[in-house]
């Protein structure tokens, strides 16, 4: 592949990439949620256990502060809250309050609306074959914005 081509790909899927991020979250705010992408990005790591704000930051690649900051936001909104981290008694755990987890649900729907557009584009075989390619060059880890 020369390095035009290259490029391209690497462009197309940035793009792809963008376009999904910024559908979910209008799919999520015209479901009656506010937020931001980040927010998501911070949702998937507090679903199913919860974590730390520093967990948190270590996942979503920013500060402490940062994540707490967002933590606070999050919380002040009512998507999560602050309990007693069961295993260390000097930490605080982040979990989804239900409505967080409506929220989630709600992330979830956009994201099949959106890719189901992609079947309208490209057809079933070939979104089900993208996902195949695309899950072995994918990495494995979190899933974070781009800052």
């Amino acid at each position: 592949m020369q390095n035009s081509e290259a490029l391209a790909l690497a462009a197309a899927l940035l793009a792809a990439a963008g376009d999904l991020t910024q559908r979910i979250n209008d799919g999520v705010v015209a479901r009656g949620f506010e937020g931001r992408p980040a927010w998501g990005f911070a949702f998937a790591r507090l679903a199913p256990d919860g974590a730390t704000v520093t967990e948190l930051a270590g996942h979503l690649g920013v500060t402490k502060q940062a994540a707490s900051q967002l933590v606070d936001e999050i919380v002040r909104k009512g998507y999560a809250e602050r309990r007693p981290h069961p295993g260390d008694a000097r930490a605080r755990l982040v979990v989804l309050t239900e409505r967080g987890w409506a929220c989630t649900r709600a992330a979830e729907e956009a994201a099949a609306e959106a890719v189901r557009s992609w079947t309208d584009v490209l057809g079933e075989s070939d979104v089900h074959a993208l996902c195949d390619r695309l899950g072995r060059i994918a990495p494995h880890g979190p899933i974070r914005p781009t800052w």
